[in-house]
């Protein structure tokens, strides 16, 4: 089995666990199967170190045992990280984690920040929820860049768009549905600087 693309860190003492420098290393090269002897001997490092610092992500879940292997007299574990990248949720912040709620102005890039930190762990949910159904989530993203020659035609299009979106919405919405599936919509533009353009 492969490890998952991407794994959530959901919770402060999870996050504690992951946030060491030696730990990230190990976890980098454990993309691909190895040991606490095969590890120590690449990072010129004591075994038994290799060998705590294993226990520790694997506890925190982010290593997993995938085999064994007799060298000599012992029995060595074979171990892979979980995931090819990890990302912290807003959750392991607790009551200090952003909410798009707290912020007044919706225009905001901070509004933004907060609004995808909830996209996260409502995404974190959904996937927790799907995964003990044996079922994949269904999700849609759209991204592309627009180069606005002025200012006006930025404010036309964001008009248009936020009146598309409204007829659309209007068009297959529909409440009484015995079998329908709710999806969540968001919406967000931010100017890139560096390449001059409107990245939607």
């Amino acid at each position: 089995m492969l490890a998952t693309a991407i794994q959530l860190v959901k919770g402060p003492t999870q996050a504690a666990a992951l946030l060491d420098p030696l730990r990230l290393k190990l976890l980098e090269r454990l993309a691909d199967p190895g040991s606490a002897s095969s590890l120590a001997r690449d990072m010129s490092l004591p075994r038994q170190k290799i060998n705590y610092h294993l226990r520790a992500l694997q506890k925190a879940g982010f290593v997993e045992q995938v085999g064994k292997k007799k060298k000599g007299n012992c029995i060595e574990r074979i171990v892979r990280a979980t995931a090819r990248s990890y990302l912290i949720s807003p959750d392991a912040l607790g009551a200090m984690a952003s909410d798009p709620a707290r912020i007044p102005d919706r225009f905001s890039a901070s509004y933004m920040v907060a609004l995808a930190a909830k996209t996260i762990r409502d995404l974190a949910v959904l996937q927790h929820r799907a995964d003990k159904a044996g079922k994949p989530l269904a999700t849609f993203n759209l991204q592309t860049d627009i180069r606005f020659a002025t200012p006006a035609d930025r404010a036309s299009f964001t008009e248009e768009l936020a009146n598309e979106v409204a007829r659309l919405t209007a068009k297959y919405h529909n409440d009484a549905a015995p079998d329908g599936r709710l999806f969540h919509f968001n919406l967000g533009v931010s100017r890139d600087h560096q390449k001059r353009r409107w990245r939607h």
